[in-house]
């Protein structure tokens, strides 16, 4: 269908909602003829089919063969962002993913965690769909196999080959997403009262994700070289956690990178204890140049590699791995289909092969390393403006940490620019031990808005002093 008549059937469907809002057309109520709207409406009978059909897919409308269309018997609700931002939800490592995830789509998010739509590669997108629309009919139907479509497997092995990293296609296991990697490895490894480590401050939803494992977290401080190593060693030593999962380069929310030394003194603790590593690498691909890899180190003997294509190439098309020991991935593989019936369906890791190889998807990630890089020197000195610091100027990613003047309180900030309809970071969020009470994360992908900036400089002088709330 060209634009012009997804337009035009756009505009029927819009008509009849709005009737079906206003109560001018009520539940159980039959709707016009398809002659009868598309004479009225100045359309053809075809879009008023279209829309009609699209209306009770999406549930508004429901069908009576031989009667026509009716208004279904249940109010469609509305949607999210017609509701607006929550603003009494607590503040925690839940947080920012429902704020940012809910928010409308002209909300300014410079607390979540992805880049906007157009820093994506979405003419290399386009055209893998294009591709898949002519491909075997199984890729749009059937469920994948237990590892995942084979060619995405070679092609990743390729590149960890390049990274330093002897693997086979065998040894990857695609699954639905970076977190479903977790997960499941979760799922095998621990036990309810098992201890995982994590570095604090880190990425959020791996407390989240924890917390429904019904683990107990130990933390320990980041620094701008990795894990306090004195720190780790005691935290190893007195809780024997099971676990210890981190991003190694480009930290999340840091952007600190783990030196070799450090990534080193990590491994040989970890065997001496026996805690596995869960590396989570997501952020790899925004790297100007390859840092020290604990997987890499290790050779994939005491350390877990997991990732996804979430940051790089689309959210929506889900789709992540895991790396691992032979034997733990044929356990993973049964795990997997126990809880999700297989990982990402063939129509999924065939999109992302497909960009991944596409000519153009190399030269598009060097662009955006070089528009992030202006991005962040940018979005520093306009928060050097306000009082407001970055922690250290990472090598590479789209996430500054930040520290507030006067030890303003983060999470008051981010309550007052949510009433202002935008989404921010507060350091807590990202902080076991809640010791992050002024630090904020910026991702200066989203931080073109100067509003931004400005509700963030009046939610700090509208504190009337340090650690006191709006």
């Amino acid at each position: 269908m060209n634009n012009k008549a997804t337009t035009r059937t756009g505009m029927v469907m819009q008509a009849i909602r709005q009737k079906i809002a206003g109560r001018l057309l009520e539940p159980g109520e039959r709707l016009p003829s398809i002659r009868g709207l598309a004479a009225t409406l100045g359309v053809s009978p075809s879009t008023v089919v279209e829309a009609y059909d699209r209306l009770v897919a999406q549930g508004a409308i429901r069908s009576r063969p031989g009667s026509g269309f009716f208004v279904s018997g249940t109010v469609v609700p509305f949607s999210l962002a017609d509701v607006g931002p929550r603003l009494d939800q607590a503040i925690d490592p839940f947080w920012v993913s429902r704020q940012s995830l809910d928010a409308g789509a002209g909300m300014p998010k410079p607390g979540c965690g992805w880049l906007p739509c157009d820093w994506m590669p979405n003419a290399a997108m386009r055209r893998a769909i294009r591709s898949l629309a002519r491909t075997d009919e199984a890729v749009l139907t059937d469920y994948g196999s237990t590892l995942g479509a084979s060619n995405l497997r070679r092609l990743l092995a390729r590149q960890f080959s390049e990274e330093g990293i002897t693997t086979s296609p065998d040894q990857i296991l695609l699954t639905a997403s970076g977190t479903q990697a977790i997960d499941l490895i979760c799922r095998f490894l621990l036990r309810p009262g098992d201890t995982v480590l994590l570095d604090d401050p880190c990425y959020f939803n791996f407390q989240a994700l924890l917390r429904a494992h019904q683990v107990n977290i130990v933390s320990v401080a980041y620094t701008p070289n990795g894990p306090d190593i004195n720190l780790f060693s005691n935290a190893v030593t007195s809780h024997k956690p099971r676990l210890y999962i981190t991003n190694s380069a480009l930290h999340n929310p840091t952007g600190a990178t783990i030196t070799a030394q450090t990534a080193h003194r990590v491994l040989n603790l970890a065997a001496e204890h026996d805690v596995t590593i869960v590396e989570d690498d997501i952020f790899a691909a925004f790297e100007p140049d390859p840092s020290p890899r604990l997987a890499t180190l290790d050779g994939l003997d005491q350390v877990i590699r997991i990732g996804s294509f979430s940051k790089s190439l689309s959210a929506s098309v889900r789709c992540g791995y895991i790396v691992g020991r032979p034997d733990w991935i044929g356990a993973l593989v049964d795990l997997q289909v126990a809880t999700n019936f297989g990982g990402p369906g063939p129509f999924a890791a065939e999109m992302v092969f497909s960009t991944l190889s596409d000519g153009s998807f190399r030269k598009h990630m060097e662009a955006t390393r070089r528009r992030l890089a202006r991005a962040r020197r940018q979005t520093a000195a306009r928060l050097a403006d306000i009082g407001i610091r970055p922690w250290l100027m990472p090598r590479g990613g789209f996430y500054l940490w930040c520290s507030l003047p006067d030890n303003h309180d983060a999470s008051a900030v981010a309550r007052a620019a949510l009433r202002a309809n935008i989404v921010l970071a507060p350091g807590n969020v990202f902080s076991v031990s809640q010791s992050m009470p002024s630090f904020m994360r910026f991702n200066v992908s989203q931080m073109t808005d100067p509003r931004v900036f400005e509700v963030v400089a009046r939610a700090m002088s509208a504190q009337a002093g340090p650690n006191h709330s709006l």
